[in-house]
């Protein structure tokens, strides 16, 4: 993903004529031990990894060190759908169809058997927004879109 990121960043600066000095830079580092200072960024953001870390409370407090005070964290997570006619087929489908399919295109059948199980061993959209108030972020929020299946929580580091 990141030498992908790194080639469409590229490409972009070449498109647009960026300096070096404005070019995006791509880090990989563990999210539990991030290499920035503190209080560093105005937005931290994730897309479907909270899910994946070893210890989730940890993973907040790492965040909120980086962030500035009056920072803000998005997270965008899978979520499992409300049980019902469209859940359920839902549910069926990325449990039963997704895997498959995904496992015959990429040749990783085991990546697309563990998401549905991380996703089912997740949290739900309230318990996620209580950690991420436990942790000690305020003002925290979420959307529930695309028929329930994925969950859109904001929060803020208190000054």
């Amino acid at each position: 993903m990141l030498v992908r990121a790194k080639e469409k960043g590229a490409a972009l600066a070449s498109t647009t004529g960026e300096h070096a000095a404005t070019t995006v830079h791509f880090f990989e580092a563990d999210a539990m031990r991030l290499p920035f200072a503190g209080a560093s960024f105005d937005l931290v953001t994730t897309a479907f990894g909270l899910r994946n870390l070893a210890n989730y409370e940890a993973g907040l407090r790492e965040i909120q060190s980086v962030l500035k005070p009056g920072g803000t964290i998005a997270i965008l997570e899978f979520t499992e759908p409300p049980a019902g006619v469209l859940g359920n087929l839902y549910s069926w489908y990325f449990c039963e169809v997704l895997p498959k399919i995904g496992g015959l295109i990429s040749g990783e059948p085991a990546a697309y058997s563990y998401l549905p199980k991380s996703v089912a061993r997740f949290f739900r959209p309230p318990e996620l927004a209580s950690l991420i108030t436990a942790a000690g972020f305020q003002s925290v929020d979420y959307r529930v879109w695309t028929l329930g299946t994925v969950a859109f929580h904001t929060a803020v580091r208190p000054f």
